[in-house]
């Protein structure tokens, strides 16, 4: 990973930021080395301060002072980011802005649909003070309980209900944003419809700080809907679960708000880390669907109409539906804790990208048939967001091997490995980064194989808006 030289930070400059947020706002590095962890453990980040400001005109003058000073800074929202996006690997002479003590929720406007959060408050927080009022925010993800709405927005999150409810920029009105010279964007009004220009709202979500930092957002919210229905279906092969989708969505249109796939060797995985956790069919299935609806009443019924074509069409082989929150929770358990399985059983390369959905049956057979002409000891658990095209590949050793005795004998695997499933996604008209962003990790990828074009407008826009670099220098774009 690349990224701009920064020089020793003036101490004055320091002296006055450390006066802009008191003292409780700021830590030296060595004293918090949790800013500078990656939730995978493949990076160690630095930085000479990490500042907490509280409220917006602290992270203005902040921002100011740096750019005046030309001090790199790297915003920091939950941590849980994969792809380093809020890590400097190479450059201690950064800043670390930490949102996480902007945490309120400002406003509730349950007649707009809206609720107006700072961008440090907890996915999770978000959601239960949703419920409060019998609406929902419907972003959803394993990290729920530590990621936090800076970083959703930051870098687009998508997450378990995209089918239904789009990605994180699909589900945010308004914004407020400090830019790269200190000035505040203000545009957290709640309009549906407002063509005046550019729109700057999308332009920041999704460039990852690299042209602002978002402070505050207004989210929308829907009603809850007074019906849910889960159910696990056993599949024969991917290609299934599209069709499986296709016939659900005849019965049950938009109230689909999320259908997972997952190997049977994934459901092996997740059950045997997490013991109480059993696999809901007799036998192991090659394959299986998570399915998700909310809707009106009478709901439950049209899911069992909708599995009973599928049934009666050869697309699965058996289904259990959920009949209480308990089992609903089992079954998505099983799913949410997919990720940590993951790690815990030694997996060294975990790939996020996307393919048209037509493709994806082909493109996860050829990804493994590629990964295993590299080593064909390698194993692989493939999962994701069949109704999005989104599926992600864990790799681990051959069985027997650790992680660590596999890397050190294959220095190059990783690289090897995440360039075989990039070529493979590539090649099936696909993205090298889906849900997770690009960060410092996927910088080389992203010239590899994005057009020039499109590179091209992404660093003029950069340069335009960030003359001095030092809005998360070295992540998105080197």
């Amino acid at each position: 990973m690349n990224q701009a030289h920064f020089d020793t930070p003036d101490p004055q400059v320091l002296g006055e930021i450390k006066n802009t947020v008191g003292l409780s706002g700021w830590k030296v590095a060595s004293e918090a080395p949790q800013y500078f962890e990656d939730p995978r453990g493949r990076f160690r980040g630095l930085g000479c301060l990490i500042v907490l400001p509280d409220t917006t005109q602290q992270v203005a003058e902040i921002v100011r002072l740096c750019n005046d000073a030309r001090i790199g800074i790297v915003p920091y929202s939950g941590g849980t980011g994969v792809v380093a996006g809020q890590l400097s690997d190479e450059n201690p002479n950064v800043v670390i802005l930490s949102l996480e003590r902007m945490n309120t929720i400002r406003d509730m406007q349950i007649d707009e649909g809206v609720m107006v959060v700072e961008a440090g408050c907890i996915l999770e927080n978000v959601h239960d003070a949703a419920a409060q009022h019998d609406m929902a925010f419907p972003l959803s993800m394993a990290s729920k309980g530590s990621c936090c709405i800076g970083g959703n927005l930051a870098t687009n999150a998508g997450g378990i209900q995209v089918l239904r409810y789009g990605n994180a920029r699909d589900l945010c009105l308004g914004i407020e944003a400090v830019l790269p010279d200190g000035t505040v964007l203000q545009e957290l009004a709640p309009l549906r419809k407002n063509n005046t220009g550019y729109d700057l709202r999308h332009l920041l979500i999704g460039s990852e700080g690299t042209l602002g930092i978002i402070t505050a957002a207004a989210l929308r919210l829907v009603p809850q809907d007074p019906e849910t229905g889960t159910a696990f279906l056993a599949i024969r092969a991917p290609s299934d679960g599209l069709s499986v989708y296709r016939t659900l969505k005849t019965y049950l249109g938009d109230s689909i708000s999320g259908l997972e796939l997952m190997s049977g060797m994934g459901i092996a995985l997740v059950t045997e880390k997490f013991p109480d956790l059993r696999n809901p069919f007799d036998q192991l299935p090659p394959w299986a669907l998570l399915l998700e609806a909310t809707g009106a009443m009478g709901l439950s019924a049209r899911i069992e109409e909708a599995l009973q074509a599928c049934f009666e069409a050869g697309l699965i082989v058996d289904a259990v539906i959920a009949q209480s929150a308990a089992q609903r929770k089992s079954l998505w358990d099983l799913r949410e804790n997919t990720p940590e399985a993951n790690r815990m059983a030694g997996a060294f390369c975990n790939s996020d990208t996307s393919v048209p959905l037509g493709k994806m049956d082909a493109f996860i057979a050829d990804t493994v048939a590629k990964i295993t002409g590299i080593n064909p000891g390698l194993r692989i658990n493939s999962y994701g967001h069949i109704g999005d095209g989104n599926i992600h590949h864990n790799v681990f050793p051959p069985d027997g091997v650790s992680k660590e005795t596999f890397i050190a004998d294959n220095p190059a695997i990783i690289d090897q490995v995440r360039t075989a499933v990039n070529d493979v996604t590539h090649a099936h008209g696909g993205s090298i980064s889906a849900e997770h962003g690009v960060g410092r990790l996927k910088t080389a990828d992203l010239e590899n194989y994005a057009t020039a074009a499109r590179l091209g407008v992404l660093k003029q826009i950069k340069a335009a808006l960030d003359p001095n670099n030092i809005m998360n220098p070295g992540a998105l774009i080197r």
